[in-house]
């Protein structure tokens, strides 16, 4: 098993590492041993370095040189056996000092990185299909047309890395354009997931003051840490960004326009020890937030003023004017036939394992319109 040791070799962000894998190697083992099979390859999917948040500290499991390599169907069926069995004999054992092969998946499906002296390599280049990789991350099958539904069981998540990463070559001539569907939301569906954020942030905006009031100190910085995502989350809608899962949200966000100017005022209601201070900086957020979302027009205009919430001495922005105000821009009367607003699957479901596997996020494809069965 290769075990990596400061300084023992420079390390490679992962995209660069397998985009230079395939450039160098793989391509030229194909294209010398399967001259007449079209392909496409790319990395994408799953792992930090899909969104080139990888550091020397990923390297620890599914890391290293390797990549999906996409045949056509009929091609695939003759040839993806034998395409994996020459790269196990053909691949060299290490490239640019890094191992090529693998461990086998252990009980969790992981593989680790593993030296060896001579192969048969266990390598990571996996052929696909087009619509076999995109059903393996969304259960879905991207040359069908994509509904309302359909998106709102898409975790934001899978689509990240659906169209993150890279494709390196596109041979067949129809990864970038499939990948191109999911891009992003459709406008009105996108005006919803941003309504029902506005209203996930009312919710909860009286509650820090509440428990404030009570001497509940455990109560309140949850409340004011769970506000804070969920206006980082909004950002990255009103971006039109997807947003990646909780491990990368702070990463992610910083490289949003809007944090150099946001994250200090957030930071401030995070930080502060005193419940004053600690409200100045929520009303700060709310107030940004809401300007933010009245600069793009796409609603008329709410004033992001905060007051005291039904008399109480909390000030809150009162969210559902935004979420209001948002639903009435929604045009697509598919849409506007939702009578929730419990938003896309990643803003009411926050287990892991349900988001990563489509067999569950794809069986709640019919709550929206009250024909789930689950």
């Amino acid at each position: 098993m290769f075990q990596y040791h400061e300084g023992m070799v420079d390390f490679i962000p992962g995209l660069e590492l397998s985009r230079r894998f395939y450039q160098e190697i793989v391509r030229r083992i194909i294209e010398e041993h399967f001259p007449s099979v079209a392909h496409s390859s790319a990395l994408l999917g799953h792992g930090s370095e899909v969104m080139g948040f990888d550091t020397e500290r990923s390297m620890d499991h599914h890391w290293g040189p390797q990549l999906q390599l996409f045949l056509s169907e009929k091609d695939y069926q003759q040839y993806s056996s034998e395409i994996r069995s020459v790269l196990s004999e053909r691949l060299p054992t290490e490239f640019l000092r890094y191992p090529t092969g693998f461990t086998e998946p252990d009980e969790d499906g992981v593989q680790l990185l593993q030296e060896a002296e001579s192969g048969p390599i266990n390598h990571r280049v996996v052929p696909y299909t087009v619509r076999s990789f995109f059903e393996s991350i969304l259960g879905f099958n991207p040359y069908d047309e994509i509904e309302v539904e359909d998106w709102l069981t898409f975790p934001q998540q899978e689509l990240l890395g659906i169209t993150g990463g890279e494709v390196f070559f596109d041979g067949l001539g129809e990864l970038e354009s499939v990948r191109e569907k999911f891009s992003y939301y459709p406008k009105d569906v996108w005006l919803y997931i941003l309504a029902c954020q506005w209203m996930k942030i009312s919710q909860e905006e009286a509650f820090a003051g509440r428990c404030a009031e009570v001497g509940d100190e455990a109560g309140l910085r949850i409340i004011i840490a769970r506000q804070v995502r969920e206006l980082m989350r909004l950002c990255f809608l009103l971006e039109k960004k997807y947003i990646p899962y909780s491990k990368w949200l702070g990463t992610a966000f910083s490289r949003l326009r809007c944090s150099g100017e946001l994250t200090p005022i957030l930071m401030r209601a995070l930080n502060s020890t005193d419940w004053k201070e600690t409200e100045k900086g929520l009303s700060l957020a709310y107030e940004f937030v809401g300007n933010l979302h009245n600069s793009m027009g796409i609603t008329r205009h709410i004033e992001p003023v905060v007051s005291n919430y039904h008399g109480r001495p909390y000030s809150v922005v009162h969210a559902e004017r935004f979420c209001r105000a948002t639903i009435e821009a929604i045009e697509d009367e598919k849409v506007k036939s939702i009578k929730t607003l419990i938003g896309s699957v990643d803003q009411f479901v926050g287990n892991t394992d349900f988001l990563t596997d489509p067999r569950h996020f794809r069986a709640l494809k019919g709550i929206w319109y009250g024909t789930s069965d689950t």
